[in-house]
């Protein structure tokens, strides 16, 4: 264990994953990456830029990264088919950036439309007074109430950039107006500050996501872990008064952690609304009946699949559902009437 100099850490930028983190705490580090665990703090220096050009902080504005700069992440996996797959792992000479908002670990795959991972030289594993590791769920959330007070309307999809973000940012803005206190959550996924940041934007009364309740990225976790940090959110935005929530679940129907949540029958019986977002008629047929298949129903479709009249048609009349477009899912009507129906299925489960 070796004390740190204040200004080593002063100089270094702290990414949005570590952002309730206290920085004084952090006073010495040691060089035992082998024993570092998903959360724990690495302090580390830019080697080489790939394809993150810049790092994402706590005050929600990106940052440029040069070489030789010093940045404070935390350890974490990754499972983005857009960009990389990576595991919690810190090799004491190299290491990737797995992500902006501030996940280091080991890469394993890459989409090939994309660069290889920015290189990161590791320098200390960040240590409190007593010298234990700093870790993320050291400082989660720590709420009073149970979370199973409110009703919840979860928003899933076919994969990235499936349209889910977006629909649970409309769908909170829409309830918001209607006059409902709304929590806007997002409960799986690696952290970041775009899907939180456009969750703030709609004037939720409460944005979290699992990084406030003390991990960097759910990928690789246990799903009883999982879970339990999504019961926090729950609980944290009770404890705050919000009387719906709505929760976005990342990635894929087919991604191990979503696929193991959705399959949940604790998952199933706490949500009372279910929006799916996804791409095209073909992909909402497949992706209702793998909802189905699970015992689940999907409420309502929307996505990327609603800007096209002709494919909102098509997948109608394939699943009898219908498609929401982001004007309909901001508008306070709508958005109430799809409150009130959750509502009634939760007080009914109840």
């Amino acid at each position: 264990m070796a004390l740190l100099p204040e200004s080593q850490l002063h100089d270094a930028k702290w990414t949005f994953a570590t952002r309730r983190v206290p920085h004084e705490i952090a006073v010495a580090m040691d060089r035992d990456f082998a024993a570092a665990r998903p959360g724990d703090l690495i302090l580390a220096q830019v080697a080489k830029i790939g394809q993150h050009r810049r790092v994402q902080l706590p005050s929600g504005r990106p940052s440029d990264i040069y070489p030789g700069d010093m940045l404070v992440l935390a350890c974490g996996a990754r499972y983005a088919p857009d960009q990389f797959e990576g595991v919690a792992e810190i090799d004491p000479e190299r290491a990737d950036l797995l992500a902006g908002g501030g996940c280091i670990g080991r890469m394993t795959a890459r989409n090939a439309r994309i660069k290889r991972a920015t290189e990161l030289i590791p320098i200390g594993r960040l240590l409190d007074a007593s010298g234990a590791p700093v870790t993320l769920a050291d400082h989660a959330l720590a709420p009073q109430a149970s979370g199973r007070q409110i009703p919840v309307i979860a928003v899933c999809g076919t994969a990235m950039n499936s349209g889910k973000t977006l629909a649970t940012a409309q769908l909170a803005l829409g309830l918001r107006r209607a006059g409902w206190r709304v929590a806007a959550l997002k409960g799986t996924g690696t952290g970041a500050f775009g899907d939180y940041n456009e969750y703030l934007d709609t004037g939720a009364h409460v944005v979290a996501d699992f990084t406030d309740a003390g991990m960097v990225t759910t990928y690789r976790e246990p799903i009883d872990q999982v879970k339990a940090g999504i019961d926090r959110l729950f609980a944290h935005a009770e404890d705050k008064g919000c009387d719906i929530a709505v929760i976005e679940i990342a990635d894929g129907l087919f991604q191990r952690e979503t696929a193991q949540l959705l399959a949940d029958p604790d998952f199933q019986a706490r949500i009372s609304g279910l929006v799916f977002a996804c791409g095209d008629a073909v992909a909402a047929a497949g992706g209702v009946a793998e909802l189905n298949r699970l015992g689940l129903k999907a409420d309502a479709l929307t996505g990327m699949l609603s800007c096209s009249p002709m494919a909102s048609d098509e997948a109608m009349a394939q699943t009898g559902i219908d498609v929401l477009t982001k004007e309909h899912l901001c508008d306070p009507a709508e958005a109430n009437a799809f409150a009130l129906r959750a509502g009634a299925a939760w007080r009914e489960a109840a």
